[in-house]
Protein backbone atom coordinates (compact mmCIF):
# COMPACT_ATOMS: atom_id res chain seq x y z
CA UNK A 1 0.00 0.00 0.00
CA UNK A 2 1.20 3.40 -0.83
CA UNK A 3 0.89 5.95 2.19
CA UNK A 4 1.20 9.53 1.81
CA UNK A 5 3.42 10.99 3.81
CA UNK A 6 1.52 14.51 4.08
CA UNK A 7 -1.88 12.37 5.40
CA UNK A 8 -2.66 11.05 8.41
CA UNK A 9 -5.37 8.03 6.84
CA UNK A 10 -5.41 6.09 3.68
CA UNK A 11 -7.78 5.08 1.74
CA UNK A 12 -8.90 6.37 -1.67
CA UNK A 13 -8.63 9.86 -0.30
CA UNK A 14 -6.84 12.68 2.09
CA UNK A 15 -8.64 15.64 3.55
CA UNK A 16 -6.16 16.59 6.39
CA UNK A 17 -2.70 17.70 6.09
CA UNK A 18 -0.96 17.86 9.63
CA UNK A 19 1.31 20.91 10.88
CA UNK A 20 4.12 18.87 10.89
CA UNK A 21 4.68 15.45 8.52
CA UNK A 22 4.07 11.64 10.37
CA UNK A 23 7.59 10.53 12.38
CA UNK A 24 8.24 8.11 9.75
CA UNK A 25 11.52 6.93 8.52
CA UNK A 26 9.97 5.57 5.37
CA UNK A 27 6.64 4.27 3.78
CA UNK A 28 5.70 1.32 4.96
CA UNK A 29 3.74 -1.57 3.07
CA UNK A 30 3.15 -3.88 6.30
CA UNK A 31 -0.54 -3.11 7.65
CA UNK A 32 -1.93 -6.18 6.08
CA UNK A 33 1.30 -8.56 6.59
CA UNK A 34 0.48 -11.94 6.13
CA UNK A 35 -0.24 -14.18 9.36
CA UNK A 36 2.43 -15.53 11.93
CA UNK A 37 5.03 -18.49 10.82
CA UNK A 38 4.00 -19.89 14.11
CA UNK A 39 0.13 -21.75 13.19
CA UNK A 40 -1.46 -24.24 14.49
CA UNK A 41 -5.49 -24.96 13.40
CA UNK A 42 -5.25 -28.84 15.12
CA UNK A 43 -7.48 -27.38 18.18
CA UNK A 44 -11.12 -25.49 18.02
CA UNK A 45 -12.02 -23.90 21.18
CA UNK A 46 -15.70 -24.03 22.77
CA UNK A 47 -16.77 -21.54 25.77
CA UNK A 48 -20.16 -20.80 26.94
CA UNK A 49 -21.41 -17.26 26.47
CA UNK A 50 -21.72 -17.27 30.45
CA UNK A 51 -22.74 -19.54 33.20
CA UNK A 52 -26.15 -21.65 32.46
CA UNK A 53 -25.95 -21.27 28.53
CA UNK A 54 -25.02 -24.05 26.05
CA UNK A 55 -21.41 -24.46 24.99
CA UNK A 56 -21.41 -22.74 21.32
CA UNK A 57 -18.12 -22.77 19.13
CA UNK A 58 -16.29 -19.86 19.60
CA UNK A 59 -13.56 -17.99 17.93
CA UNK A 60 -10.89 -19.92 16.64
CA UNK A 61 -12.43 -20.42 13.28
CA UNK A 62 -13.81 -16.52 13.00
CA UNK A 63 -10.54 -15.98 13.70
CA UNK A 64 -9.18 -17.76 10.76
CA UNK A 65 -11.38 -16.86 8.24
CA UNK A 66 -11.13 -12.63 9.27
CA UNK A 67 -7.24 -13.33 8.67
CA UNK A 68 -7.52 -14.82 5.47
CA UNK A 69 -10.39 -12.91 4.44
CA UNK A 70 -8.29 -9.20 5.27
CA UNK A 71 -5.28 -10.19 3.46
CA UNK A 72 -7.05 -11.46 0.29
CA UNK A 73 -9.19 -8.78 0.39
CA UNK A 74 -6.84 -6.28 0.38
CA UNK A 75 -5.02 -7.88 -2.16
CA UNK A 76 -7.88 -7.98 -4.71
CA UNK A 77 -7.69 -4.27 -3.78
CA UNK A 78 -4.10 -3.82 -5.43
CA UNK A 79 -2.89 -3.56 -1.59
CA UNK A 80 0.44 -5.39 -0.39
CA UNK A 81 1.41 -7.78 2.14
CA UNK A 82 4.87 -7.41 2.02
CA UNK A 83 6.79 -6.84 5.53
CA UNK A 84 8.72 -3.25 6.01
CA UNK A 85 12.28 -3.96 7.06
CA UNK A 86 12.77 -0.53 8.57
CA UNK A 87 13.38 -2.36 11.91
CA UNK A 88 16.81 -3.31 11.22
CA UNK A 89 18.36 -0.30 10.65
CA UNK A 90 19.32 1.34 14.27
CA UNK A 91 18.27 4.76 14.51
CA UNK A 92 14.96 4.60 11.60
CA UNK A 93 11.48 5.09 13.61
CA UNK A 94 8.35 3.02 12.22
CA UNK A 95 5.76 4.82 10.40
CA UNK A 96 3.45 4.91 12.73
CA UNK A 97 0.32 5.17 10.74
CA UNK A 98 1.24 1.36 8.93
CA UNK A 99 3.52 -0.40 11.74
CA UNK A 100 2.10 -3.51 13.37
CA UNK A 101 3.20 -5.47 16.50
CA UNK A 102 5.52 -7.92 15.19
CA UNK A 103 7.99 -4.90 13.44
CA UNK A 104 7.84 -2.90 16.89
CA UNK A 105 9.34 -6.16 18.53
CA UNK A 106 11.58 -6.64 15.97
CA UNK A 107 13.04 -3.05 16.02
CA UNK A 108 13.21 -3.54 20.55
CA UNK A 109 15.08 -6.47 19.75
CA UNK A 110 17.16 -4.99 17.56
CA UNK A 111 18.16 -2.06 19.32
CA UNK A 112 16.73 0.21 16.37
CA UNK A 113 14.15 2.02 18.94
CA UNK A 114 13.16 2.04 22.25
CA UNK A 115 10.19 1.89 24.45
CA UNK A 116 10.29 5.22 25.48
CA UNK A 117 11.33 6.68 22.03
CA UNK A 118 8.10 4.81 20.82
CA UNK A 119 5.94 6.25 23.88
CA UNK A 120 7.33 9.62 23.06
CA UNK A 121 6.62 8.99 18.80
CA UNK A 122 3.11 8.27 20.06
CA UNK A 123 2.02 11.04 21.87
CA UNK A 124 3.15 13.70 19.45
CA UNK A 125 1.55 11.97 17.55
CA UNK A 126 -1.32 12.05 19.49
CA UNK A 127 -0.74 15.95 20.14
CA UNK A 128 -0.42 16.49 16.40
CA UNK A 129 -4.27 15.09 15.70
CA UNK A 130 -6.32 15.66 18.82
CA UNK A 131 -6.97 19.04 18.11
CA UNK A 132 -8.96 18.48 15.10
CA UNK A 133 -9.92 14.25 16.08
CA UNK A 134 -10.21 14.42 19.72
CA UNK A 135 -9.67 10.79 19.24
CA UNK A 136 -7.65 10.56 23.32
CA UNK A 137 -8.95 12.19 26.03
CA UNK A 138 -6.13 12.00 28.16
CA UNK A 139 -2.63 11.02 27.91
CA UNK A 140 -1.26 9.10 31.00
CA UNK A 141 1.27 11.36 32.72
CA UNK A 142 3.28 7.88 34.02
CA UNK A 143 3.45 6.30 30.37
CA UNK A 144 7.31 7.54 29.44
CA UNK A 145 8.90 6.16 33.45
CA UNK A 146 6.45 2.90 32.72
CA UNK A 147 8.52 2.47 29.35
CA UNK A 148 11.90 3.43 30.73
CA UNK A 149 11.31 0.46 33.52
CA UNK A 150 10.12 -1.59 30.26
CA UNK A 151 13.50 -0.79 28.62
CA UNK A 152 15.68 -1.63 31.55
CA UNK A 153 13.52 -4.93 31.53
CA UNK A 154 14.48 -5.69 28.53
CA UNK A 155 17.93 -5.01 28.36
CA UNK A 156 18.16 -7.46 31.61
CA UNK A 157 16.74 -10.03 29.74
CA UNK A 158 13.08 -9.89 30.76
CA UNK A 159 10.91 -10.11 28.54
CA UNK A 160 6.85 -10.37 29.68
CA UNK A 161 5.20 -11.13 26.70
CA UNK A 162 4.82 -10.51 23.28
CA UNK A 163 3.97 -6.83 23.05
CA UNK A 164 6.49 -6.17 25.89
CA UNK A 165 7.17 -2.13 25.93
CA UNK A 166 4.53 -1.84 23.24
CA UNK A 167 2.04 1.47 24.11
CA UNK A 168 -1.93 0.72 23.64
CA UNK A 169 -4.66 2.84 24.26
CA UNK A 170 -7.66 1.60 26.37
CA UNK A 171 -11.13 3.47 26.46
CA UNK A 172 -12.11 5.71 28.98
CA UNK A 173 -14.65 3.64 30.77
CA UNK A 174 -12.10 1.16 31.79
CA UNK A 175 -10.38 2.02 35.24
CA UNK A 176 -6.63 2.22 36.60
CA UNK A 177 -5.95 2.61 39.61
CA UNK A 178 -3.06 5.84 38.23
CA UNK A 179 -3.05 9.18 37.50
CA UNK A 180 -5.35 8.75 34.63
CA UNK A 181 -9.31 9.69 35.06
CA UNK A 182 -12.26 7.15 34.25
CA UNK A 183 -15.22 9.02 34.17
CA UNK A 184 -17.31 7.51 30.47
CA UNK A 185 -17.45 11.14 29.16
CA UNK A 186 -18.91 12.67 32.28
CA UNK A 187 -17.51 15.64 34.76
CA UNK A 188 -19.24 13.63 37.16
CA UNK A 189 -17.15 10.89 37.71
CA UNK A 190 -13.26 13.28 37.29
CA UNK A 191 -10.96 12.73 39.86
CA UNK A 192 -12.85 9.68 41.30
CA UNK A 193 -10.84 7.11 42.14
CA UNK A 194 -10.42 3.02 41.96
CA UNK A 195 -8.95 0.63 44.39
CA UNK A 196 -7.46 -0.94 41.80
CA UNK A 197 -7.03 -1.19 38.06
CA UNK A 198 -9.56 -2.99 35.92
CA UNK A 199 -8.38 -6.22 35.16
CA UNK A 200 -8.00 -6.23 31.86
CA UNK A 201 -5.90 -3.13 32.20
CA UNK A 202 -4.33 -4.78 35.02
CA UNK A 203 -3.79 -7.86 32.72
CA UNK A 204 -1.92 -5.22 29.90
CA UNK A 205 0.41 -3.90 32.33
CA UNK A 206 1.33 -7.25 34.01
CA UNK A 207 2.05 -8.18 29.82
CA UNK A 208 4.61 -5.15 29.71
CA UNK A 209 2.47 -3.13 27.71
CA UNK A 210 2.69 0.99 28.19
CA UNK A 211 -0.65 2.05 29.03
CA UNK A 212 -0.43 5.71 26.67
CA UNK A 213 -3.51 7.23 27.73
CA UNK A 214 -7.76 6.81 27.43
CA UNK A 215 -9.64 7.05 24.27
CA UNK A 216 -12.59 9.65 23.89
CA UNK A 217 -15.86 7.40 23.50
CA UNK A 218 -19.25 8.44 23.11
CA UNK A 219 -20.15 9.25 26.80
CA UNK A 220 -21.42 6.92 28.77
CA UNK A 221 -21.18 4.35 25.56
CA UNK A 222 -24.13 6.06 24.42
CA UNK A 223 -26.64 4.90 26.94
CA UNK A 224 -27.72 8.35 27.78
CA UNK A 225 -29.33 10.54 25.21
CA UNK A 226 -31.79 10.43 22.26
CA UNK A 227 -30.21 12.62 20.31
CA UNK A 228 -26.58 12.81 20.94
CA UNK A 229 -24.19 11.90 18.19
CA UNK A 230 -21.76 9.05 18.12
CA UNK A 231 -18.22 9.93 19.69
CA UNK A 232 -19.52 12.86 21.65
CA UNK A 233 -18.51 13.39 25.03
CA UNK A 234 -18.66 16.47 27.89
CA UNK A 235 -15.08 15.39 29.09
CA UNK A 236 -13.40 14.76 25.62
CA UNK A 237 -15.73 16.87 23.21
CA UNK A 238 -16.34 15.06 19.78
CA UNK A 239 -14.50 12.53 18.33
CA UNK A 240 -14.57 12.55 14.48
CA UNK A 241 -13.04 9.89 11.65
CA UNK A 242 -9.95 10.56 9.61
CA UNK A 243 -11.40 9.49 6.27
CA UNK A 244 -13.58 12.71 5.60
CA UNK A 245 -14.11 16.18 6.78
CA UNK A 246 -16.76 15.39 10.10
CA UNK A 247 -16.72 12.11 9.22
CA UNK A 248 -19.05 10.47 12.35
CA UNK A 249 -16.45 8.17 13.95
CA UNK A 250 -19.39 5.70 14.96
CA UNK A 251 -19.56 4.69 18.70
CA UNK A 252 -19.35 4.30 21.79
CA UNK A 253 -15.71 3.19 21.04
CA UNK A 254 -15.00 5.92 18.36
CA UNK A 255 -12.08 7.17 19.47
CA UNK A 256 -10.44 3.32 20.09
CA UNK A 257 -11.18 3.59 16.44
CA UNK A 258 -9.79 6.47 15.06
CA UNK A 259 -6.81 6.10 16.82
CA UNK A 260 -6.00 2.80 16.17
CA UNK A 261 -6.67 3.93 12.64
CA UNK A 262 -4.12 6.71 12.33
CA UNK A 263 -1.82 5.03 14.22
CA UNK A 264 -1.93 7.06 17.92
CA UNK A 265 -0.73 3.77 19.52
CA UNK A 266 -0.40 -0.03 18.13
CA UNK A 267 -3.87 -0.80 19.33
CA UNK A 268 -6.54 0.12 21.38
CA UNK A 269 -9.37 -1.75 23.76
CA UNK A 270 -12.75 -1.12 22.88
CA UNK A 271 -16.16 -2.08 24.75
CA UNK A 272 -19.16 -3.72 23.64
CA UNK A 273 -23.18 -3.52 24.70
CA UNK A 274 -24.85 -3.78 21.30
CA UNK A 275 -22.18 -2.65 18.22
CA UNK A 276 -19.90 -0.61 20.30
CA UNK A 277 -16.52 -2.45 19.08
CA UNK A 278 -17.67 -3.36 15.39
CA UNK A 279 -19.49 -0.24 14.17
CA UNK A 280 -16.37 2.12 14.97
CA UNK A 281 -13.98 -0.58 14.01
CA UNK A 282 -16.12 -0.26 10.80
CA UNK A 283 -15.87 3.30 10.43
CA UNK A 284 -12.40 3.63 10.57
CA UNK A 285 -11.28 0.64 8.75
CA UNK A 286 -9.78 -1.11 11.59
CA UNK A 287 -9.84 -4.80 12.96
CA UNK A 288 -12.55 -5.34 15.71
CA UNK A 289 -13.05 -8.39 18.38
CA UNK A 290 -15.89 -8.57 20.21
CA UNK A 291 -15.59 -11.37 22.55
CA UNK A 292 -17.86 -13.74 23.76
CA UNK A 293 -19.24 -12.17 27.54
CA UNK A 294 -17.21 -14.06 29.90
CA UNK A 295 -14.10 -14.05 28.19
CA UNK A 296 -12.58 -11.31 29.20
CA UNK A 297 -13.01 -9.55 32.48
CA UNK A 298 -15.85 -6.45 32.96
CA UNK A 299 -14.31 -5.71 36.73
CA UNK A 300 -14.02 -2.02 36.79
CA UNK A 301 -15.29 -1.32 33.52
CA UNK A 302 -18.35 1.41 33.61
CA UNK A 303 -21.14 -0.72 32.80
CA UNK A 304 -24.47 -1.32 30.64
CA UNK A 305 -25.47 -4.44 31.38
CA UNK A 306 -23.89 -7.10 32.87
CA UNK A 307 -25.64 -9.65 30.29
CA UNK A 308 -24.18 -8.28 27.10
CA UNK A 309 -21.11 -6.03 27.95
CA UNK A 310 -18.00 -7.65 26.84
CA UNK A 311 -14.13 -5.81 26.41
CA UNK A 312 -11.84 -6.31 23.39
CA UNK A 313 -9.15 -5.41 20.69
CA UNK A 314 -9.35 -2.86 17.83
CA UNK A 315 -5.90 -2.62 15.94
CA UNK A 316 -5.12 -2.63 12.06
CA UNK A 317 -4.90 -6.03 11.73
CA UNK A 318 -6.33 -9.50 12.87
CA UNK A 319 -3.08 -10.51 13.90
CA UNK A 320 -2.68 -7.49 16.26
CA UNK A 321 -5.98 -7.92 17.68
CA UNK A 322 -5.25 -11.67 18.17
CA UNK A 323 -2.33 -10.49 20.17
CA UNK A 324 -4.00 -7.98 22.51
CA UNK A 325 -6.90 -10.44 22.93
CA UNK A 326 -4.82 -13.39 24.03
CA UNK A 327 -3.45 -11.44 26.94
CA UNK A 328 -6.56 -9.68 27.86
CA UNK A 329 -9.09 -12.80 28.13
CA UNK A 330 -8.86 -14.95 31.18
CA UNK A 331 -10.85 -16.17 34.53
CA UNK A 332 -11.15 -13.33 37.19
CA UNK A 333 -12.46 -14.09 40.45
CA UNK A 334 -14.22 -10.47 40.22
CA UNK A 335 -16.23 -11.45 37.03
CA UNK A 336 -18.08 -14.45 37.86
CA UNK A 337 -18.95 -14.52 33.67
CA UNK A 338 -15.83 -15.53 33.43
CA UNK A 339 -15.66 -18.49 35.91
CA UNK A 340 -17.38 -20.39 32.54
CA UNK A 341 -13.93 -20.76 30.13
CA UNK A 342 -13.28 -24.45 30.22
CA UNK A 343 -9.68 -23.81 30.95
CA UNK A 344 -7.22 -22.27 33.37
CA UNK A 345 -5.31 -20.05 31.06
CA UNK A 346 -6.53 -18.65 27.58
CA UNK A 347 -5.19 -19.85 24.06
CA UNK A 348 -2.81 -17.96 22.38
CA UNK A 349 -5.32 -16.74 19.46
CA UNK A 350 -2.32 -16.03 17.27
CA UNK A 351 -2.08 -19.89 16.74
CA UNK A 352 -5.88 -19.59 14.69
CA UNK A 353 -4.06 -17.59 11.70
CA UNK A 354 -3.69 -19.52 9.07
CA UNK A 355 -4.13 -18.96 4.92
CA UNK A 356 -5.38 -22.93 4.42
CA UNK A 357 -7.75 -22.53 7.43
CA UNK A 358 -11.23 -22.39 5.77
CA UNK A 359 -11.08 -25.55 3.55
CA UNK A 360 -13.82 -27.41 4.98
CA UNK A 361 -15.87 -24.44 6.84
CA UNK A 362 -19.04 -24.27 6.39
CA UNK A 363 -20.31 -19.96 6.46
CA UNK A 364 -23.64 -18.79 6.06
CA UNK A 365 -25.96 -15.56 5.24
CA UNK A 366 -28.44 -14.90 7.22
CA UNK A 367 -30.53 -12.73 4.30
CA UNK A 368 -33.27 -12.02 6.66
CA UNK A 369 -30.97 -10.30 8.84
CA UNK A 370 -30.44 -7.17 6.69
CA UNK A 371 -32.23 -5.22 3.89
CA UNK A 372 -30.87 -2.91 1.28
CA UNK A 373 -31.00 1.04 1.75
CA UNK A 374 -31.16 3.71 0.05
CA UNK A 375 -26.93 4.35 0.31
CA UNK A 376 -26.12 0.53 0.45
CA UNK A 377 -24.96 -0.69 -2.72
CA UNK A 378 -21.10 -0.17 -2.05
CA UNK A 379 -21.62 -2.49 0.92
CA UNK A 380 -23.77 -4.74 -0.79
CA UNK A 381 -20.95 -5.52 -3.62
CA UNK A 382 -18.14 -5.68 -1.27
CA UNK A 383 -20.04 -7.88 0.32
CA UNK A 384 -20.39 -9.77 -2.40
CA UNK A 385 -16.76 -9.84 -3.27
CA UNK A 386 -16.33 -11.04 0.26
CA UNK A 387 -17.99 -14.06 -0.33
CA UNK A 388 -16.55 -15.33 -3.28
CA UNK A 389 -12.93 -14.37 -1.62
CA UNK A 390 -14.44 -17.19 0.73
CA UNK A 391 -15.11 -19.45 -1.57
CA UNK A 392 -12.22 -19.26 -3.07
CA UNK A 393 -10.51 -19.83 -0.11
CA UNK A 394 -12.36 -23.59 0.40
CA UNK A 395 -15.47 -22.32 2.00
CA UNK A 396 -18.67 -23.80 1.47
CA UNK A 397 -21.17 -21.17 1.96
CA UNK A 398 -24.94 -21.52 3.00
CA UNK A 399 -27.22 -18.91 1.44
CA UNK A 400 -30.06 -17.76 3.61
CA UNK A 401 -29.17 -19.71 6.97
CA UNK A 402 -31.65 -17.34 8.48
CA UNK A 403 -32.50 -16.16 11.55
CA UNK A 404 -36.09 -18.22 13.24
CA UNK A 405 -36.72 -15.60 15.21
CA UNK A 406 -36.17 -12.32 13.01
CA UNK A 407 -39.44 -10.98 12.96
CA UNK A 408 -40.16 -11.73 16.66
CA UNK A 409 -36.66 -9.66 17.66
CA UNK A 410 -37.63 -6.59 14.44
CA UNK A 411 -40.84 -6.71 17.00
CA UNK A 412 -39.36 -6.07 20.22
CA UNK A 413 -36.72 -3.82 19.30
CA UNK A 414 -39.71 -1.47 17.93
CA UNK A 415 -41.51 -2.08 20.77
CA UNK A 416 -41.19 1.34 23.13
CA UNK A 417 -40.24 -1.05 25.80
CA UNK A 418 -39.38 -4.07 24.56
CA UNK A 419 -37.63 -7.29 26.36
CA UNK A 420 -34.20 -6.06 24.77
CA UNK A 421 -34.49 -2.55 26.32
CA UNK A 422 -35.91 -3.86 30.01
CA UNK A 423 -32.49 -6.00 30.08
CA UNK A 424 -30.31 -3.00 29.48
CA UNK A 425 -32.44 -1.01 31.50
CA UNK A 426 -32.44 -2.97 34.54
CA UNK A 427 -28.84 -3.81 34.13
CA UNK A 428 -27.79 -0.53 34.13
CA UNK A 429 -29.37 0.74 36.98
CA UNK A 430 -28.37 -2.21 38.96
CA UNK A 431 -24.73 -2.67 37.82
CA UNK A 432 -23.97 1.29 37.77
CA UNK A 433 -24.60 1.31 41.47
CA UNK A 434 -22.02 -1.75 42.11
CA UNK A 435 -19.67 0.49 40.04
CA UNK A 436 -19.98 3.54 41.86
CA UNK A 437 -19.94 1.35 44.84
CA UNK A 438 -16.21 0.21 44.31
CA UNK A 439 -14.72 4.10 44.42
CA UNK A 440 -12.36 4.85 46.67
CA UNK A 441 -13.03 8.69 46.17
CA UNK A 442 -15.92 9.84 44.52
CA UNK A 443 -15.54 13.81 44.68
CA UNK A 444 -18.93 14.35 43.54
CA UNK A 445 -21.21 11.74 45.81
CA UNK A 446 -22.75 9.73 42.68
CA UNK A 447 -24.29 6.53 44.18
CA UNK A 448 -26.96 5.65 41.34
CA UNK A 449 -28.34 6.84 38.19
CA UNK A 450 -30.60 9.35 40.19
CA UNK A 451 -27.77 10.80 40.82
CA UNK A 452 -25.42 10.91 37.82
CA UNK A 453 -29.02 12.06 36.39
CA UNK A 454 -29.58 15.05 38.82
CA UNK A 455 -25.87 15.77 38.33
CA UNK A 456 -25.96 16.21 34.35
CA UNK A 457 -29.10 18.32 34.57
CA UNK A 458 -27.08 21.13 36.78
CA UNK A 459 -23.79 21.03 35.27
CA UNK A 460 -23.43 23.60 32.13
CA UNK A 461 -20.64 21.60 30.92
CA UNK A 462 -22.25 18.33 30.62
CA UNK A 463 -24.67 20.22 27.57
CA UNK A 464 -28.15 19.25 29.16
CA UNK A 465 -30.73 19.57 28.10
CA UNK A 466 -29.35 20.12 24.33
CA UNK A 467 -28.16 16.43 24.78
CA UNK A 468 -30.90 14.89 26.80
CA UNK A 469 -31.21 11.71 29.44
CA UNK A 470 -33.95 10.34 27.73
CA UNK A 471 -32.44 7.14 28.13
CA UNK A 472 -32.18 7.47 31.56
CA UNK A 473 -35.59 8.71 32.17
CA UNK A 474 -36.76 5.49 30.70
CA UNK A 475 -34.50 3.37 32.74
CA UNK A 476 -35.60 5.40 36.10
CA UNK A 477 -39.28 4.93 35.06
CA UNK A 478 -38.80 1.04 34.86
CA UNK A 479 -39.03 0.50 38.92
CA UNK A 480 -37.44 -2.38 39.36
CA UNK A 481 -34.19 -4.17 39.04
CA UNK A 482 -32.18 -7.00 37.74
CA UNK A 483 -33.84 -8.30 41.06
CA UNK A 484 -37.14 -8.19 40.26
CA UNK A 485 -38.59 -11.32 38.63
CA UNK A 486 -39.68 -9.65 35.67
CA UNK A 487 -36.03 -8.75 34.80
CA UNK A 488 -35.95 -12.40 33.97
CA UNK A 489 -38.51 -13.16 32.29
CA UNK A 490 -37.31 -10.13 29.70
CA UNK A 491 -34.06 -11.64 29.67
CA UNK A 492 -35.11 -15.14 28.69
CA UNK A 493 -37.04 -13.81 25.45
CA UNK A 494 -34.40 -11.30 24.93
CA UNK A 495 -31.25 -14.32 24.86
CA UNK A 496 -33.67 -16.66 22.87
CA UNK A 497 -34.16 -13.57 19.68
CA UNK A 498 -30.06 -13.94 19.68
CA UNK A 499 -29.68 -17.78 20.96
CA UNK A 500 -32.02 -20.58 19.49
CA UNK A 501 -33.93 -17.80 17.27
CA UNK A 502 -30.82 -16.18 15.97
CA UNK A 503 -27.41 -17.16 16.16
CA UNK A 504 -27.22 -20.33 18.00
CA UNK A 505 -30.08 -21.83 15.97
CA UNK A 506 -28.93 -20.60 12.44
CA UNK A 507 -25.57 -22.92 13.10
CA UNK A 508 -27.47 -25.78 14.56
CA UNK A 509 -29.69 -25.98 12.10
CA UNK A 510 -27.37 -25.29 8.86
CA UNK A 511 -24.62 -27.61 10.44
CA UNK A 512 -22.46 -24.50 10.23
CA UNK A 513 -19.24 -23.17 11.17
CA UNK A 514 -19.38 -18.95 11.63
CA UNK A 515 -22.17 -16.65 9.46
CA UNK A 516 -21.02 -13.67 7.78
CA UNK A 517 -22.76 -10.28 6.90
CA UNK A 518 -22.12 -6.66 6.34
CA UNK A 519 -20.40 -5.07 9.80
CA UNK A 520 -23.32 -2.75 9.36
CA UNK A 521 -26.12 -5.19 10.37
CA UNK A 522 -24.27 -7.59 12.35
CA UNK A 523 -24.46 -6.63 15.98
CA UNK A 524 -27.92 -6.56 17.71
CA UNK A 525 -28.32 -10.46 16.91
CA UNK A 526 -25.54 -11.48 18.72
CA UNK A 527 -25.88 -8.87 21.32
CA UNK A 528 -29.10 -10.35 22.94
CA UNK A 529 -26.87 -13.90 23.76
CA UNK A 530 -23.62 -11.93 24.32
CA UNK A 531 -21.78 -14.24 21.62
CA UNK A 532 -19.17 -13.15 19.65
CA UNK A 533 -17.90 -10.90 16.45
CA UNK A 534 -14.88 -10.09 14.37
CA UNK A 535 -15.08 -7.33 11.77
CA UNK A 536 -12.48 -6.83 9.07
CA UNK A 537 -12.34 -4.01 5.97
CA UNK A 538 -13.21 -4.77 2.91
CA UNK A 539 -13.57 -1.83 0.81
CA UNK A 540 -14.39 2.35 0.70
CA UNK A 541 -17.29 4.05 -0.49
CA UNK A 542 -17.07 5.52 -4.04
CA UNK A 543 -15.53 8.89 -4.70
CA UNK A 544 -18.71 9.48 -6.07
CA UNK A 545 -20.65 8.95 -3.04
CA UNK A 546 -23.69 11.29 -1.84
CA UNK A 547 -22.67 12.85 1.69
CA UNK A 548 -25.11 11.72 4.07
CA UNK A 549 -25.26 13.21 7.09
CA UNK A 550 -26.52 12.65 10.54
CA UNK A 551 -28.86 15.01 12.55
CA UNK A 552 -26.19 16.78 14.32
CA UNK A 553 -24.08 16.72 11.42
CA UNK A 554 -21.66 14.45 11.40
CA UNK A 555 -21.26 12.38 7.56
CA UNK A 556 -22.04 9.26 8.15
CA UNK A 557 -22.04 7.94 3.98
CA UNK A 558 -19.70 9.64 2.10
CA UNK A 559 -16.58 9.27 -0.51
CA UNK A 560 -13.68 7.39 0.73
CA UNK A 561 -15.57 5.74 3.78
CA UNK A 562 -14.41 2.26 5.11
CA UNK A 563 -16.93 -0.49 4.34
CA UNK A 564 -16.23 -3.44 6.54
CA UNK A 565 -17.43 -7.42 6.69
CA UNK A 566 -18.10 -9.24 10.15
CA UNK A 567 -17.85 -13.08 11.09
CA UNK A 568 -19.61 -14.13 13.86
CA UNK A 569 -20.60 -17.39 15.69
Amino acid sequence: MIVKPDGWRKGSGYFIKPANPPLSAADSDSKYRSAPERISRDTEYRIPPYPGVVSTSWLSMTLKAAAFLALLTFGTLGLSTARCTVHEVAGCYPDLLEVGAEELVAGLESGAWTSVELTKAYILRIKETNPVLRAVTEINPDALSIAAALDVERANGTIRSALHGIPMLIKNNIATNDQMNNTAGSYSLLGAKVPHDATVASKLRNAGVVLLGKSNLSQWANFRSSNSSNGWSAHGGQVTGAYYPNMDPSGSSSGSGVSSSIGLAFAALGTETDGSIVSPSSANNVVGIKPTVGLTSRSLVIPISEHQDTVGPMARSVSDAAYVLSIIAGKDENDNYTRAQPWDAPPDYTQALNFSSLRGARIGIPRNGFTQGPTDQPIFDAFDAAIRILKNAGATIVDNANFSAWDELVTDDDAIRGNGTIVLEADFISNLASYLSQLTSNPNNIRSLSDEANFTHHTTLEEYPNRNTAVWEQSLSLGYNISDSRFWEAYQYSFSFGGEGGVLGALKVHNLDALVLPTNYSPRVPARAGLPIVTVPMGFYPSNTTVVESRRGLVTVGPNIPLVISLFL
